[in-house]
């Protein structure tokens, strides 16, 4: 896995993938999906969206699974870092109006990963993924998603303890989620570089 991001002069981005790389990527995103749980679905026309998603209220409570916890994490700190009623009401109220929204921008980044590499078809066992600089956004958010999910299932609390856990034994079961942890935030960094250098 050597893929890395170069900027193409439209101000997107390019890196080349291998057959693996897609099939490891594509695999993530769609467990990505899978656990941020299923849109809304059942409207029928675009108004109707709209005015459900405003009348929609969220959930109120954090997660109790701890990577959706990372992923959608408690405002104002959180009820167990900050004790005090008002926040943690505050932090309910915010909760419910903006995870359902969250959930969504979560699972269409994810989609347009998966879509971008579905549209790949790699000869000699490589292909070049362009991105345009509004996929690259979308590409952003589904990467470090991925990583913060991989990331809390590993208990990686910082940088320190993902170079620990690169020197585990290849016989770990953890060592190749270590190494898509790392190989992502390689992806991650480059594509910030090419589109900020």
């Amino acid at each position: 896995m050597t893929g890395h991001f170069e900027p193409l002069p439209d101000g997107g981005a390019a890196v080349p993938l291998d057959e693996v790389e897609i099939s490891i990527l594509r695999s993530l995103a769609v467990q990505l999906i899978e656990l941020v749980g299923p849109g809304e679905e059942g409207t029928d026309s675009e108004s109707d969206d709209l005015l459900a998603s405003v009348f929609n209220d969220g959930p109120s409570e954090p997660p109790a699974d701890p990577v959706l916890a990372r992923l959608f994490p408690d405002a104002y700190g959180g009820p167990d870092l900050v004790p005090d009623d008002d926040v943690r009401a505050a932090a309910a109220e915010f909760r419910r109006f903006t995870e359902n929204d969250l959930r969504t921008r979560k699972r269409e980044d994810a989609k347009a990963l998966i879509g971008a590499l579905d549209t790949l078809a790699p000869s000699g066992g490589e292909a070049v993924l362009r991105l345009k600089p509004d996929e690259c956004r979308q590409w952003l958010g589904a990467l470090n998603d991925l990583r913060l999910a991989i990331g809390t299932r590993l208990e990686v609390t910082d940088e320190e303890d993902g170079g620990e856990l690169l020197r585990l034994p290849d016989s770990d079961p953890r060592k190749p989620m270590v190494m898509a942890y790392l190989w992502l935030g390689g992806l991650q960094e480059t594509l910030v570089e090419s589109l900020t250098g």
